[in-house]
């Protein structure tokens, strides 16, 4: 039960956050690729990689804590539904470089975003953070 109360309450504060964020009014290529959910999607993508990462790696995170990091702030932050929908209307109102860009920014800055988190994981965070191992525990 502890597991789905982390889960919600990481979800509510993701989503609440990524409501803050797509109403900021940010600076829009003539209005047209939707910027807001793409830092959105990009810095989830990072923090996912970074958190699990440095989990699995590096620092046992609890399981509990770390689903409502992962599956509940994350995935509630994030929105890939967001970016089709804002696809298909850049579709729809004959934008359609526009809307190859916008999947293909996602795709490539996203991939980009993932990989640098594990680096960051891997390379940074051991210099702040030492790994558990079996031989730590008396």
């Amino acid at each position: 039960m502890k597991k789905y109360t982390f889960i919600a309450i990481g979800g509510m504060l993701g989503a609440i956050l990524r409501y803050v964020i797509k109403s900021i009014h940010i600076y829009h290529y003539k209005e047209v690729i939707p910027i807001n959910t793409l830092l959105i999607n990009i810095s989830g993508t990072f923090l996912l990689s970074l958190i699990l990462t440095i989990a699995f790696e590096i620092y046992e995170i609890d399981s509990d804590i770390r689903l409502g990091i992962a599956t509940g702030f994350l995935g509630a932050f994030t929105t890939f539904s967001t970016l089709c929908k804002e696809t298909v209307n850049l579709i729809n109102q004959g934008y359609y470089y526009s809307s190859i860009s916008y999947i293909g920014f996602s795709a490539m800055f996203g991939l980009a975003a993932a990989y640098f988190g594990v680096i960051v994981a891997r390379e940074v965070v051991p210099i702040f953070i030492t790994r558990n191992s079996p031989s730590d525990v008396d």
